[in-house]
């Protein structure tokens, strides 16, 4: 979504247009199905993370301009907000040493950009909601200069035709309003992705979407937000509630919203492009020139812009994706609904922990999710992101049980199967599934500690207390040791 655009106002035959261009590539896209031109052969995986920036107090630094120019590497971009950044790393295999290159590399990267960072009076944050963010962060001032991203806020705003409400219970309640998207950029994620074939995507995405609340129970991050203790990967509701374009009219209608766990397990790929298309309005009604069908019949790969852009506004924690490398098409799964942190080593044994799982039961004989509902999928999502390594979750065979003790018992074994089935080698797995092992034994997260920390400050100012726990957190984050082992 940091692309940047020329275009800033749509009229009514914009948005026919589009409408008319998304369609004619659904329809290219069903035959690019058909006629299996994708690439197929040896997988490879990604990693993406977005950072948050703070100043040596602790507070946010909404210096991204600034620290990208000192960093002048593309593999770092802008994000929405000015106090974020993300870093995209180099696509790997997983049976070439893939975890290792991406634990190696992000720590490289990461530890370079920190030094030059501190050069403009900013540092990086590896953790899900910026606990110090204040309600004077939530303005339009503080988005990036990407018009992109001013552009894609006033259409949401547009679409909803109201100001955005923020209303979270937790443990702590907290209510406010947003005249901007700016609440989205409070949450940042580590986004993992997996290549796949169009036969086998249905298996990738039903599988992701299965293990989701898994995925947030062991590895919330989020606990705080506007100095409130609400859930443990407060990240879920806020971004759920920060880019809705509903009015509580259309909700009672039961439109469907755009950060969206999905609704049922699918057939193919093609499902969930061809929901994007039925459901919802484009946001970014831009229209390219390319003649997706001509392309197409004359032996191209056609670059399906219009799809592509819808699909990117289009918030699913488990997103389709389909792109092209030197002249090929492939189809991803797009992993997006954990923070990053607490340290490098915690986001790779999450990696390790999806990538494994996801493989297992894809190729499984008897698929998961024939023996459990969608929305029992759906409600663990939830409840794992309210309760964290608390959390009771519903698991086929057993019913209702303890997420940390499911994981021991029953996931940690497949996470391993799957890892062998990549051609991961044994030390690589041992690493980073007994960081997982570890948390899940001790119950404990990065919001798990974080809570614990904030609480032993229960007698100092809420803000005082968070901005020094954030210090303390960062200090621990440069150790790279696990948060288990964080005392």
């Amino acid at each position: 979504m940091g692309e940047e655009v020329d275009q800033q106002e749509f009229s009514r035959a914009d948005r026919t247009r589009h409408r008319e261009k998304v369609r004619r590539n659904l329809d290219v896209f069903a035959r690019m199905l058909r006629e299996a031109r994708f690439d197929t052969d040896d997988p490879m995986t990604g990693l993406e993370m977005e950072l948050n920036l703070i100043d040596d107090a602790g507070d946010p630094a909404l210096k991204n301009a600034e620290v990208l120019e000192a960093l002048a590497d593309p593999d770092f971009q802008t994000e929405l907000g000015q106090f974020n950044i993300e870093i995209n790393l180099a696509p790997a295999k997983l049976r070439e040493g893939g975890l290792t290159t991406f634990e190696e590399r992000l720590r490289r990267s990461l530890n370079d950009a920190e030094e030059k960072a501190a050069g403009v009076g900013a540092h990086q944050v590896m953790i899900g909601i910026l606990p110090t963010l204040a309600e004077g962060h939530m303005s339009l001032s503080s988005l990036s200069a990407n018009p992109r991203y001013k552009l894609l806020s006033e259409q949401i705003l547009a679409a909803r035709g109201e100001d955005i409400t923020i209303s979270i219970s937790g443990r702590e309640r907290l209510t406010t309003t947003a005249d901007s998207i700016v609440p989205e950029a409070a949450c940042t994620s580590t986004q993992f992705h997996v290549q796949t074939s169009p036969d086998q995507f249905a298996a990738y995405w039903n599988a992701a979407q299965a293990i989701a609340g898994i995925q947030v129970a062991v590895s919330a991050n989020s606990p705080f937000l506007l100095g409130k203790e609400l859930w443990r990967e407060t990240r879920i509701p806020l971004f759920e509630q920060a880019t809705d374009t509903r009015s509580e009219e259309l909700k009672a209608q039961g439109v469907r919203p755009r950060v969206w766990f999905g609704e049922r397990w699918i057939t193919s790929v093609f499902d969930l492009f061809e929901e994007n298309v039925r459901y919802f309005p484009a946001l970014l009604p831009i229209t390219d020139e390319e003649d997706p069908l001509e392309v197409l019949e004359a032996g191209g790969t056609p670059r399906l812009h219009e799809l592509r852009l819808h699909n990117g506004t289009i918030y699913r924690w488990n997103r389709p994706v389909y792109d092209i490398s030197q002249g090929v098409p492939h189809l991803r799964v797009e992993n997006r609904l954990l923070a990053a942190g607490p340290t490098v080593a915690d986001t790779i044994a999450n990696a390790a922990l999806w990538f494994g799982l996801i493989r297992y039961l894809a190729e499984s004989e008897r698929p998961l999710w024939s023996q459990m509902s969608f929305s029992a999928a759906e409600e663990n999502f939830h409840v794992a992101a309210q309760l964290g390594v608390d959390a009771q979750v519903y698991w086929p065979g057993i019913g209702q049980v303890r997420a940390t003790e499911l994981v021991l018992r029953r996931l940690l074994p497949m996470a391993r199967a799957g890892l062998d089935a990549w051609g991961v080698p044994g030390e690589e797995s041992d690493r980073y599934l007994g960081i997982i092992e570890q948390r899940c034994l001790k119950e404990t997260s990065g919001a798990a500690w974080f809570v614990d920390r904030v609480h032993a400050r229960g007698g100092e100012d809420r803000y005082d207390a968070l901005r020094a726990t954030l210090l303390d957190y960062r200090e621990r984050m440069h150790s790279n040791a696990p948060v288990h082992e964080w005392d």
